[in-house]
């Protein structure tokens, strides 16, 4: 995997999720924020929303996606997202977490040059989001 450093901005992009997830966190409906940076720079972050009936879940990831397309926002330049832990895990520590496989899909749909934050051993890290689904289906793999 190409591993990219950190920049300042990716911190303050970490923050953002952890600040979301901080305010809205409720035992079993949200326990996982996203954030992610626009190309224009602009910041757009949101929790995931779940359903008793899991498939009808929807990751923070994608909520943001979506909300930043709404909004107008056509490229993204950084996603990143965070777990804060159940209330009944001894482990108070809100952990940058990797995006699903359904997640990483959407991303690169929308912004194939996106980098994406992960913690990899321990160590935050960043890489690009093609790295972490090799060998995409896309239009013209057929």
């Amino acid at each position: 995997m190409n591993i990219l450093d950190l920049t300042p901005e990716d911190f303050v992009l970490i923050q953002s999720a952890k600040d979301k997830i901080t305010m809205l966190y409720e035992d079993d409906k949200h326990h996982v924020a996203a954030a992610l940076r626009t190309d224009s720079g602009d910041i757009v972050s949101a929790v995931h929303i779940e359903a008793y009936i899991g498939r009808v879940t929807v990751c923070a990831e994608a909520i943001a996606v979506g909300s930043a397309v709404s909004s107008g926002h056509k490229g993204f330049h950084t996603i990143v997202a965070v777990r804060h832990p159940y209330s009944d895990e001894v482990d108070r520590t809100i952990r940058v977490v990797s995006p699903c496989g359904m997640c990483r899909e959407l991303i690169a749909d929308y912004s194939p040059e996106c980098l994406v934050i992960l913690e990899v051993d321990g160590n935050l890290v960043k890489t690009r989001i093609g790295e972490l689904i090799p060998l995409k289906y896309t239009r013209s793999s057929t």
